[in-house]
């Protein structure tokens, strides 16, 4: 057996409330760490066992008593707010998220539809709004093979010396 497995078995073995198996004994001679751990366990279950709680002073019930009466004679202050308190406290609270619940209800304008201006042609923007305004035109390619491509204007000034 390792260490780990004898360690789980080896409170109740030192409590008293399970026998030590065969191969937990040969792990326990051969393992000085281990046997040690189980001695100090049952030293300790033994000194628990010879441990008596100590009894309460024979006058404690009778200063108990005393005690409670003095707090139950003591006048309670403002008796009336205490009344009072939650109940104010819980209409306030009301109140407030009535308040804030109109304001966000009534608050709040629905928002205006802004017109949105074409994007200038040459961005990616304007162009894909051309596109998508000339579907059809665009729609089949070999019209486009059939357009008269004009030289660019700025290669034909910079051949000319």
């Amino acid at each position: 057996m390792k260490c780990d497995e004898i360690k789980e078995m080896m409170l109740d073995v030192a409590a008293g409330a399970g026998e030590a198996t065969p191969a937990m004994n040969d792990h326990l001679r051969g393992c000085a760490d281990c046997a040690s751990k189980l001695a100090a366990m049952r030293q300790t279950m033994s000194l628990l066992d010879e441990w008596q709680a100590p009894e309460p002073s024979p006058y404690f019930d009778t200063r108990l008593a005393a005690r409670m009466r003095e707090e139950r004679a003591k006048p309670v202050r403002s008796a009336w707010l205490s009344w009072f308190r939650a109940p104010a406290l819980a209409g306030a609270l009301a109140l407030v998220l009535m308040v804030a619940g109109g304001i966000r209800w009534f608050g709040t304008q629905p928002p205006v539809p802004v017109a949105q201006a074409p994007a200038p042609l040459g961005t990616a923007v304007g162009d894909l709004q051309v596109l998508d305004k000339n579907e059809d035109l665009y729609a089949n390619f070999d019209v486009l093979d059939d357009l008269q491509v004009q030289p660019d204007v700025d290669a034909d000034q910079n051949e000319t010396p």
